[in-house]
């Protein structure tokens, strides 16, 4: 038996090459190919939705009612893109306003969840469980739709301004619990030693807490960016100034011209207009398209600190 380092090493290396090849060369496991047929079509029912309303709003409005929606379009046109970009300043104004509202609304937002999330974990807080239940209380009972609106117009007269659009949403009290939960895990000697260091609150608070809490901000703040978003009722309710409208009470508006127009087409024909030309089902689909298109670009960048935000927090120990 040949026990010299080099045979010793050959032997290591072989039984390496073996383990590797065995490891490349797993048994066919039936568990296995169905757990990803499972995740393929689940894939496929996620994917193939978005990819048929982008092929309907390239698809001429005919076509939609002679053959039905269509994955691939017989009669490609950009009609109801160019019905929609009649009016590009208005559409780029409400863009800019829901920019800015959701830019704004995110951030505080997150800042006042963190704050009140903090608060309510630290063991050493005195008023913790109030605080706790006075946040779990407005889960189950609000003030209604009508103090509400009392409040924003005739109390804070925040009506025609951005804030209408950011105050209302501002915090919401699921998000703080989630919050709370995550913090509640956070280690307490590191404020205990950041306090013996002679660091104060405000600074434990934005130079550890914020930092280590990534994941869950991360997390809520693209729950929060979703909202602020797809929020138009505020403005429905708030808003009449033309240049406060945001995208998605322009696109609604816009939406409920073309119902109009579509339903009382006798009335309109008698001046001399043809409701059939226009692209009510295919515009529907561009203004989805429109409406929700950004976020989607934006979700792929945020995924690795959502998918952790998800589990983090969910176990103790």
């Amino acid at each position: 038996m040949n026990t010299t380092p080099q045979a010793l090493a050959a032997d290591a290396a072989e039984s390496a090459d073996v383990r590797a090849t065995g490891a490349r060369r797993a048994p066919f496991s039936l568990v296995n190919l169905l757990s990803h047929l499972l995740f393929v079509c689940i894939t496929l029912a996620m994917i193939l939705p978005f990819v048929l309303v982008i092929s309907i709003s390239f698809t001429e409005e005919t076509s939609i009612v002679e053959h039905g929606y269509q994955f691939f379009p017989r009669d490609v046109t950009a009609k109801a893109y160019r019905y929609i970009f009649e009016a590009p300043l208005v559409l780029f104004r409400a863009y800019g306003v829901t920019i800015l509202t959701t830019v704004i609304g995110t951030v505080l937002s997150l800042l006042v969840t963190a704050m009140l999330g903090y608060v309510t974990s630290r063991r050493d807080f005195r008023y913790r469980t109030p605080a706790s239940f006075f946040v779990f209380f407005t889960m189950l009972f609000n003030g209604g739709l009508v103090p509400s609106y009392i409040l924003i117009k005739q109390y804070l007269h925040l009506d025609n301004t951005i804030w209408c659009l950011i105050l209302p949403s501002l915090v919401s009290p699921f998000y703080i619990m989630v919050m709370k939960g995550f913090l509640s895990k956070m280690p307490f000697e590191i404020i205990e030693s950041a306090k013996i260091d002679g660091a104060r609150e405000i600074r434990i608070f934005f130079t550890i807490v914020l930092p280590l809490s990534t994941p869950a901000l991360a997390t809520l703040g693209l729950f929060l960016s979703f909202g602020f978003w797809n929020s138009w009722f505020p403005a429905l309710l708030y808003i009449d100034n033309e240049k406060l409208i945001p995208i998605q009470l322009l696109l609604v508006r816009m939406m409920q011209k073309l119902e109009f127009l579509t339903s009382n087409s006798d009335f309109i024909s008698q001046f001399g207009l043809d409701t059939s030309k226009f692209p009510t089902l295919s515009a529907r689909m561009a203004m989805a398209i429109l409406a929700g298109g950004p976020m989607v670009c934006i979700f792929p960048f945020f995924q690795k600190y959502f998918v952790k935000g998800l589990t983090v927090g969910s176990l103790k120990g």
